[in-house]
């Protein structure tokens, strides 16, 4: 196997395991908690009120981590999630220990990787630049 194909597989790889992992483990819980009866306490990093900021983790967990996985607007979508764990990291976790900095960090990295490289040969963004 050629070593660019091994990179696609990686991106491939990685781009299932992280938008899987945030819209699984994440992204569905805030959904629910956005869209359910309990009382919504959400952290306000910048002022827009518990519901909005809320709103845009959720628009950034579950709709970006579906268009990461799916391979469609890779690069696009993973702007939201870098900024989601940016904040998560930066304004949410920063005074934690490293190990509850950690995840919100390895977050970050993946996906400042698949901004930098892309979605892969096997994604959609790549079928619809194979038929342009």
């Amino acid at each position: 196997m050629s070593q660019e194909k091994k990179t696609d597989l990686a991106l491939l790889l990685l781009r299932l395991y992280v938008g899987f992992a945030m819209f699984y483990g994440h992204g569905l819980r805030k959904f629910n908690k956005l869209f359910g009866d309990e009382e919504i306490t959400f952290a306000d990093p910048f002022g827009l009120g518990p519901v909005p900021s809320l709103a845009l983790a959720v628009f950034a967990e579950v709709f970006c981590s579906i268009l990461l996985m799916l391979g469609l607007f890779t690069r696009l979508s993973t702007i939201p999630l870098i900024i989601t764990m940016l904040v998560a990291w930066l304004m949410v976790h920063i005074s934690d220990p490293f190990g509850d900095q950690e995840l919100p960090v390895f977050y970050l990295v993946s996906y400042i990787v698949l901004f930098l490289q892309g979605a892969g040969w096997y994604s959609i963004d790549s079928l619809m630049n194979r038929k342009q």
